[in-house]
């Protein structure tokens, strides 16, 4: 009997299960062993994250998968000392499965039992929403390939991504000489406004208040 689809497990339900060792036998090896890959000493200017919009499970195989992805993409039209290339979440969580038959009139032989515990089949990471996925750093010159290179990695996931630029004042200067700087800035300032949380519109709206009431003691003092 084959595994089930990873459609199966990509929901999260209850608390983690990640007692690996001591006190779950049985748990197979991740597939996913080196999270690195290009020039891991090279000081870039241009960090760009794969950002996940939901929360899920990603299986250790998608994993494995996005990293092959990326890293060809990279490697192929940038070189391996042009960028690093880190993925940014383990598969902790230990997938738990009990089998039941699965042959003609199986209902008649076994019969399964609700919300059971089941044996360790498979290895998966639980993503938050808005976690960073997947790192490139790289020269602002290959801004382009790195986002092609996550955009193959994204496929590979269960959840729909966007991405995030973490430091990249190289690639305003870029950007500025090509004339697409006030596109770009405009998608950054969007996916930053995503990013923001419902507490932080709300003191933003309190500093504007405080402003407006500081503008009018200033008017009746004057």
């Amino acid at each position: 009997m084959g595994k089930r689809p990873a459609r199966c497990y990509t929901h999260v339900r209850g608390p983690a299960n990640t007692r690996v060792g001591k006190y779950v036998r049985g748990v197979p090896d991740s597939r996913i062993r080196a999270y690195d890959a290009g020039n891991r000493k090279g000081d870039f200017p241009v960090h760009i994250h794969l950002v996940s919009k939901e929360k899920c499970q990603i299986r250790h195989t998608a994993l494995e998968a996005a990293r092959i992805a990326v890293n060809r993409q990279l490697q192929r039209n940038v070189g391996t000392e042009n960028y690093h290339m880190t993925i940014r979440i383990h598969p902790h969580h230990i997938l738990r499965e009990n089998k039941m038959m699965a042959v003609a009139q199986a209902d008649r032989i076994q019969d399964g039992m609700r919300k059971s515990f089941g044996k360790p089949i498979d290895r998966a990471a639980r993503v938050k929403e808005r976690q960073e996925l997947v790192t490139v750093r790289t020269y602002a010159r290959y801004y382009r390939v790195a986002i092609e290179a996550l955009k193959r990695a994204s496929d590979r996931f269960p959840t729909p991504c966007t991405y995030k630029i973490g430091k990249g004042e190289e690639l305003v200067k870029e950007l500025q000489k090509t004339g697409k700087f006030a596109k770009v800035m405009q998608k950054i300032k969007e996916l930053e406004e995503e990013a923001k949380t419902d507490e932080e519109l709300e003191e933003e709206a309190k500093t504007d208040e405080e402003l407006e009431e500081e503008a009018k003691t200033d008017e009746e003092y004057e």
